[in-house]
């Protein structure tokens, strides 16, 4: 009997019943699903958080500083970002070439050495900063590779994966087609033909239209999960020093080492996970460290100068990634969501806390030396860390809740044919609205206390300034997805005797024979398919750029909104966040405009190019 997804009468099987409700593509496997989602979506923010969150604690109760403690951990999170700017697209980069399982596993492999090493540590300088720098490069392998690998995980094409092996010969010798044995092909016969026999669709994404939707609904799952790793790191991880030091004859120190010991070896075993559970991965084919500094040979049959074993060099894959983003409307739109994205959890991680604490300050609380020991000034401070937590708790449970949602209504954006993208719409809205109100209350208190006028509707404010984050991170995430998955043409013919040296692909066009016959525009469109090349080839690069834009967004949004908190208004960085939400809309907005106006026009979309009617 074949397995089933727990049908009456048959016995249950998991993995059918996990497909059959997840959207991943039906290559996709229930092992590399669940790699896919515990494995890379789940502890890839992790681990950064349980630093994050347990630094301090490295530095007072291990090191032994108890002063300056705030600085030295905002210089190792400045460290900490600009290694990520360097290392996120070399990440995406080699992921093109060993595959995104080996980074993944490099990655996860990196942090889980360098935790150990972390406690090491008996000064700041050098040797947490290099602890630090050495988490940063793996860390930034396994959060990259959640971009990464989520094209792969969704691609419903056949076979068209990597550079056309075997590309339709040319009898002629010649960059100019023949029309002598074929009809030829105009726009309008063109459009007659709505998907070809491979089951692609004229804009450059597989047959059904519910495929299109599956990077937008998976990146509503990842969103999920990445906020439950959250969870994992603060309700598991961070409360291990608690439990070791109550261990008798353990210090606080000890305590913290054991901690990060016990985390690391949390990281070696993903890294396991990951190496079995994501292999045979989709369009990771003859991939792996041979490729790393190009030892695979390049072939010189000219006969097949497609052939797949031709290796990238390192800047055209950038090179590429970047020219994307500037021609390609979802790419675009995923690399400014990202950087709008990222910039917002550091506005609710940072801000938000910085925030509050300087209205404490400012309403004459919180003001006595750090050595006092008065139970009335820890009282006053602990009421700005509480409202600090619950505050952020509430932005990040709304986003926790509201990530598969925008990831159903951004799948049923490309299902519908809708003409405007919604779920931006609303993700931006509701962070203009957020982000400007927020620093207009008079208290950032949910009750008035001492007439300070505060309100509960901070918590709608915070909620909407969640709902913000998570929309733009799946949103994003979705339109980066859908963009690789498109497919280039490489047959098509636009400008008369050109040809692309770089791609060695001849783009032409030959003259009518005859006052009566058109121009050929393509060849027969039964082989467009194998005419053609994914860009899942470029998913790692893609990502890599992806990312850098998000730590660009964290270094922008940290030197001018703290330095605009500290001259002009406290709600700086708010007013910034609520401009970069602006921009995300119009943009968007004008996108979608294009789109209806170009179609309205007559244009088609072939393979994700607009191709006017009149051509």
């Amino acid at each position: 009997m074949a397995p089933n997804d727990g049908r009456p009468g048959q016995p249950f099987d998991f993995g059918a019943f996990l497909l059959r409700h997840l959207p991943f593509s039906s290559s996709t496997t229930p092992l590399q699903a669940l790699a896919y989602l515990l494995g890379i979506s789940l502890f890839s923010i992790s681990f950064l958080v349980f630093l994050n969150s347990s630094v301090s604690f490295v530095i007072t109760d291990l090191i032994g500083i108890k002063h300056g403690v705030g600085d030295i951990v905002g210089t190792l999170g400045f460290v900490d970002e600009i290694v990520a700017l360097i290392a996120c697209p070399i990440w995406g980069l080699v992921s093109d070439r060993v595959g995104v399982r080996h980074v993944a596993v490099t990655g996860y492999a990196i942090i889980g050495l360098s935790l150990f090493v972390f406690v090491q540590a008996t000064n700041v300088y050098p040797q947490l900063l290099l602890a630090r720098i050495l988490f940063a490069v793996g860390a930034t392998a396994a959060a990259t590779m959640v971009t990464a690998i989520l094209p792969s995980l969704t691609d419903e094409t056949q076979a068209q994966t990597d550079i056309v092996e075997n590309p339709p010969l040319n009898p002629r010798h010649s960059i100019t087609p023949s029309v002598a044995s074929e009809v030829t092909i105009t726009p309008d016969r063109f459009r007659d033909h709505s998907t070809s026999e491979a089951g692609f669709r004229f804009d450059g994404t597989q047959g059904e239209p519910e495929g299109r939707g599956k990077p937008s609904a998976l990146a509503g799952y990842v969103g999920l999960f990445t906020g439950c790793g959250a969870l994992v790191a603060l309700s598991l991880f961070l409360p291990l020093p608690t439990r070791f030091g109550e261990i008798k004859g353990v210090t606080l120190g000890q305590a913290v080492q054991y901690s990060y010991y016990v985390v690391g070896i949390v990281s070696f075993l993903v890294a396991i996970f990951v190496f079995f559970g994501l292999r045979g991965i989709k369009g990771e084919e003859g991939k792996g460290f041979r490729n790393l500094f190009g030892l695979k040979r390049r072939t010189d049959d000219h006969s097949a100068p497609y052939s797949s074993k031709h290796v990238t060099p390192y800047l055209h894959l950038l090179r590429d990634a970047i020219r994307l983003g500037l021609t390609d409307s979802d790419i675009a739109l995923g690399y400014l969501g990202g950087f709008v994205a990222r910039a917002s959890t550091v506005a609710i991680s940072l801000f938000m806390p910085l925030y509050i604490n300087a209205f404490f300050i400012r309403s004459g609380f919180c003001q006595g030396s750090p050595n006092d020991p008065s139970p009335e000034l820890k009282k006053e401070c602990r009421q700005a860390y509480i409202l600090s937590s619950i505050l952020t708790g509430v932005a990040q449970l709304m986003g926790l809740l509201c990530a598969p949602l925008f990831g159903y209504l951004s799948s049923r954006k490309f299902t519908k044919q809708n003409k405007l993208n919604y779920p931006i719409i609303v993700a931006t809205t509701f962070g203009i609205a957020g982000y400007i109100a927020f620093p207009q209350l008079k208290s950032p208190e949910y009750k008035d206390k001492g007439g300070r006028g505060g309100s509960p509707a901070v918590f709608f404010l915070a909620a909407l300034i969640g709902i913000s984050q998570i929309g733009t991170i799946v949103c994003s995430l979705g339109s980066l997805g859908r963009g690789v998955l498109k497919v280039d043409v490489i047959n098509v013919i636009t400008h008369p005797h050109r040809v692309d040296r770089e791609s060695e692909v001849a783009t032409v066009t030959e003259p009518a024979d005859g006052p009566n016959e058109t121009a050929p525009l393509l060849e027969n469109p039964v082989a467009l398919p194998e005419d053609t090349v994914s860009r899942v080839r470029l998913k790692g690069s893609v990502a890599g750029v992806y990312s850098w834009c998000g730590g660009a967004a964290i270094l922008l949004l940290t030197k001018a909104g703290g330095y605009g908190f500290d001259v002009w208004s406290t709600g700086a960085p708010f007013y910034m966040m609520a401009g970069f939400n602006a921009i995300l809309l119009v943009v968007s907005l004008g996108i979608d405009a294009g789109r209806f106006g170009f179609k309205k026009r007559g244009g088609t979309i072939i393979y994700g190019h607009q191709v006017p009617t009149g051509l």
